[in-house]
This record gives structure tokens, sequence and C-alpha cells, in this order.
């Protein structure tokens, strides 16, 4: 597997036009060797993929997109991520030999490339339709609703007691969920490890700021402990330690960029 690193995008300033990103502007046809392209910040969606692309040794190459300086915000960013979020990646050479591929929302990248490569997704049909119902429990619940947990617990200006506390029940609501459901099994769809693993994962690994207690389910912490032990995770959470950022979203600036953006 080989990773190419590109210069950090710290600099990009919303209705910045980064020569990085310009490329897929006007001609969509290009090929790069087969490489994915793709677009990062150390966020929990951002590490759903990082643990893809490190278990399957697809070549992909790390384009840092610094949401705390509003690079998400350039026009071509937008044009691979219209919803100007993170994660997004490019597929150079798809499967079809057509021109290359953009695709965003983490759970869509993370089936796109299950199928592409043909791992970590069941094809007989029980199997496929349990990973992909825990895919989307994640996307539509674990995820949301812990991302609003961390929101109002660590970065609201103000304390709203009701709002904390409703978010704080609901995200432990889903451990419970999570941890009831690998009473049985090894992983949450059986006995392989599959994307729906990797989406929920990082989402459980800010457990503490989410104000739960993982002493409370044995299950999970079984689950939790063996996949943090995988040599693809340790390697994918090594990478996002080489990320740097300027600010962070304690600091006045990248607050109002990520949480009051540009309309």
């Amino acid at each position: 597997m080989f990773r190419y690193a590109v210069p950090h995008l710290n600099d990009t300033r919303p209705g910045d036009c980064d020569p990085v990103l310009r490329r897929y502007l006007g001609d969509l046809r290009r090929k790069d060797a087969g490489m994915i392209d793709f677009y990062y910040w150390t966020t929990p969606n951002g590490h759903k993929v990082t643990l893809f692309l490190e278990e399957s040794g697809v070549p992909y190459r790390i384009l840092p997109i610094d949401i705390s300086r509003g690079a998400q915000f350039g026009p071509d960013f937008l044009a691979v991520a219209p919803n100007n979020r993170i994660p997004a990646i490019v597929d150079t050479a798809p499967a079809d030999g057509g021109p290359v591929i953009p695709i965003f929302e983490s759970g869509a990248i993370l089936l796109y490339l299950a199928e592409k490569t043909g791992q970590f997704l069941p094809t007989d049909l029980r199997g496929r339709t349990e990973v992909l119902t825990w895919l989307f429990w994640q996307m539509g619940g674990l995820g949301p609703m812990a991302g609003q947990n961390h929101h109002f617990s660590i970065y609201a200006p103000e304390r709203i007691p009701y709002a904390t506390e409703r978010y704080v029940r609901e995200t432990g609501r889903l451990y419970a969920v999570l941890d009831r459901r690998l009473a049985d099994r090894t992983f949450v769809a059986g006995e392989s490890y599959s994307i729906a693993d990797m989406a929920i994962y990082p989402w459980i690994v800010p457990w503490h700021a989410q104000q739960q207690d993982l002493s409370a389910h044995s299950n999970l912490r079984r689950w939790f402990d063996a996949i943090g032990a995988r040599p693809a995770t340790k390697r994918a959470y090594a990478l996002a330690d080489t990320i740097s950022t300027r600010g962070t979203l304690h600091d006045a600036e990248p607050r109002r960029i990520l949480f009051g953006p540009p309309a």
C-alpha cells in the first residue's frame, strides 16, 4: 500500500480555489494510477475511511482539509463534496473504466469501497443485509446523536441542560443497543469484521467525552478493545497524529467557521 501525502490546506480560506483540488474541475476523465484521493480531517467520520483503506491495502493519498480554517468551503472541494463536509474521495480508476468518480458521505464511501474491492461486505443476501442495517444504524443514529452530544456538552457557547441531558441519554441508549447486539457475536454483523464495525468504532473512541462508561457495557468493551488492537486501526490513528492543526474548536475563529459557516 502506498501513501502519498500532499501539502496541508491549512491556509485555504472560504472562497479559495486550491490548485491541489482544481485538477478535478473541467476534466473528470483524468486517471492517476488507480489511486484513491482521500479528502480527510481527523474526525470520527474521517477515521471510518482511513480504517477501511488501511485494512484493505487500496493505494491512496491524503489531501487534508482543515475544517477549522474553512478549507471545506473552497469551491474546488465543493466540486467533490457539495455538502462541504469531510470525508470525500475521488476514485481515479473506476471499475467501469469511465471518468473519475467523486463520492461524499462516509457511509456511501464505505459502501463504494467495499463493493469496489470485494472486501468487508458479504455477498450473500442475509449477510449483506445485516452489515448494511448496522451501517445505516450508525449513520442515522449513533453518529448524529453522539455528534450533538459533543456539541452541546463541549462546544456550545452556553450550557443548555435539556439539550445536554437529552443527547447524553440518547447516546447511552445507543451504547446499550450495541452492547446487547454484541452479546452473542464477535462483530456487529456476525463473525466477520465489516464496514459496519468501521463506521461505528470511531464514534465510540470518544466515549469519555460523550459522558459514557464502557465498563458498564462488557460486550461493547470487548469489541472496542479488539478493534483497537488491530494493526490497521493503529496505523489509521497514528496517521491522524501526523495531521497538523493550527487552531482548535475551542478557539473563536474555528468555531465561527465550523458552527456558523457562510451561506
